[in-house]
């Protein structure tokens, strides 16, 4: 199997070489993936400048090659699957995102943006997300087996697997909860803070956390604020 392994915090984040770790185990890897940050673009595309591209030394044993990207997510997707790759990928894996992907937060994400690109693309994709911030003990243990099992049931051809880890300890884990429909909110809940500026004035975001009291039964938000691995599909409306 080849895979292909991308984010969207950028190609020196931690769950990226963790994911990488993690599919070497069930294939050849190659990383495409930003030069820096790119949380929250999406399925932003680069239309009018050139993409710098550079190969990687990457710190995981087993990684065929890696790519770093200036560009974004979906250019990372792009790019690998029509220009830098030897052949196409048989899947993608996206993540590990530092923060949840989950609720109306999906919308944004440029880790399920990078999903959506491989769908389009014609190839099955899973996305990977955990607390920011959070442990990674769950996630270390159970990744591999769910990465292998969602690599064998039948899936959609519009239609992504998305799965989250919770940041809690092994203490404080309750079990992995599948076919999680996604909540009707924002985890990441977007106010405001206004300061004056010369000719204007400065609106800094600061992200209000949705309590489980708030989250919609049987979601992917709720499965995750009461110590679940949530495990649900989104899907591409477009294909």
């Amino acid at each position: 199997m080849n895979i292909l392994v991308v984010n969207d915090d950028g190609i020196s984040t931690n769950g990226i070489a963790r994911l990488a770790q993690m599919a070497t185990q069930l294939g050849k890897v190659y990383v495409v993936a930003p030069a820096g940050q790119c949380t929250a673009m999406s399925m932003r595309v680069t239309a009018f400048e050139s993409i710098a591209i550079s190969e990687y030394d990457f710190p995981i044993k087993g990684v065929e090659a890696a790519y770093s990207v200036g560009g974004t997510p979906v250019d990372c997707v792009a790019a690998a699957i029509r220009s830098i790759l030897p052949q196409r990928p048989d899947i993608v894996f996206s993540g590990i995102n530092e923060g949840y992907n989950a609720g109306f937060d999906i919308a944004y994400s440029g880790t399920i943006g990078a999903a959506m690109e491989a769908l389009m693309n014609g190839i099955p994709a899973i996305a990977f997300s955990a607390e920011e911030k959070g442990r990674f003990d769950i996630c270390d243990k159970y990744i591999l087996d769910i990465a292998k099992e969602l690599i064998t049931v039948p899936i959609a051809k519009n239609e992504l697997w998305n799965v989250n880890f919770p940041g809690c300890g092994m203490e404080g884990f309750k079990g992995i909860m599948r076919q999680r429909s996604v909540a009707k909110s924002c985890y990441y809940n977007n106010r405001y803070i206004k300061t004056q500026a010369y000719r204007g004035f400065m609106l800094k975001p600061k992200a209000d956390i949705i309590t489980l009291a708030q989250a919609d039964k049987g979601s992917d938000i709720e499965a995750l604020l009461n110590g679940y691995i949530s495990i649900g599909k989104v899907k591409n409306m477009l294909i």
